[in-house]
């Protein structure tokens, strides 16, 4: 039985299928080239982002987030144009305030406009002549700044004073809601470590959740002094206060040691009447035998004071 053999035409071969295909995809770029060449009108939305709030003023939440412009172009430039849309900086401080609402004039502003998009003002035209933002006034309060400090001092070193900062308290404005829940604002962390000398620098000031503010200073200074402190030590009489007149008391010890750290440049100007140190009678209750001794009085260069003791026996005597 003989086999039957089947030819592939001539137009059906792989070379001609890979020719034709060429010029099939070569006839569409080149229909399409020659669309993109025509003058086309196309309305394209701009996204916008606001820049340069005015301080006092908090802009409304519902802003216009776009602005419309009828392109007059070659098609490539409005394919190019949709494809990467420029987004338009609003300078709210060339916008001006009317019927309580910030008002930008695009035809005043025009210029930063061109330079922002690269276009033709006279081929494209903006459907508004003006956008409009809505906002509320913000409330204007002076809030103390409070350090954060991580420090650790090297071995025989402390300050000698409190951090200072300038400025100590900063202006900020915001709504009455959130603005007026608040007293203070803190800086991030001033981190250092086995801290020997003096240290100053600028700090920033923590603005993390509270975006809605406006802060009228974004960082202030900040200044240590460090100094070589050493130990020392008085022994100062124990005071005890509110003794009935018709008691006789007796208290064991009488005086107390005190440890306290001072720095070298003052360590002799600390003398023993520079302390008190008292026991309150009034302050006993039922059943106990001993006093609590409080430091009342100290020099204010003086830190880290110590009692030897603090529990003071006592006896009545009839």
């Amino acid at each position: 039985m003989r086999k039957t053999t089947i030819k592939t035409p001539d137009f059906l071969k792989k070379s001609n299928l890979q020719t034709f295909g060429f010029f099939l995809f070569f006839a569409a770029l080149v229909w399409v080239l020659v669309q993109l060449s025509k003058d086309y009108t196309q309305v394209v939305s701009i996204p916008l982002e606001y820049v340069n709030a005015p301080m006092d003023k908090s802009i409304a939440e519902e802003k216009p987030v776009s602005v419309d412009i009828r392109m007059q172009d070659k098609g490539f430039s409005i394919l190019y144009f949709r494809w990467f849309t420029p987004e338009l900086k609003i300078d709210l401080e060339q916008a001006r305030e009317e019927n309580g609402h910030l008002v930008y004039s695009i035809e005043a502003n025009r210029e930063d406009i061109v330079r922002q998009l690269n276009i033709d003002f006279e081929k494209n035209r903006f459907l508004a002549e003006e956008i409009i933002i809505g906002f509320q006034p913000k409330l204007l309060k002076r809030l103390k700044v409070i350090p954060e400090l991580n420090l650790s001092y090297a071995v025989g070193y402390s300050a000698n004073e409190e951090i200072r900062l300038n400025p100590d308290s900063i202006d900020v404005s915001g709504p009455e809601s959130i603005i007026d829940s608040l007293t203070e604002i803190h800086t991030f962390p001033i981190e250092k470590r086995d801290v020997s000398e003096d240290i100053s620098g600028k700090i920033g000031i923590d603005t993390i959740g509270l975006e809605m503010l406006s802060f009228y200073q974004t960082q202030v200074s900040y200044a240590l002094e460090v100094e070589k402190f050493t130990e020392g030590q008085v022994r100062v009489p124990v005071e005890v206060q509110n003794v009935p007149s018709d008691l006789n008391l007796s208290i064991f010890p009488q005086e107390v040691k005190l440890f306290y750290q001072v720095n070298l440049k003052q360590y002799d100007l600390v003398n023993p009447e520079d302390f008190s140190v008292v026991c309150d009678f009034d302050d006993i209750t039922e059943g106990q035998d001993y006093l609590l001794a409080e430091l009342v009085r100290k020099p204010d260069f003086v830190t880290n004071i110590r009692l030897s003791e603090r529990k003071i026996q006592f006896i009545i005597k009839r």
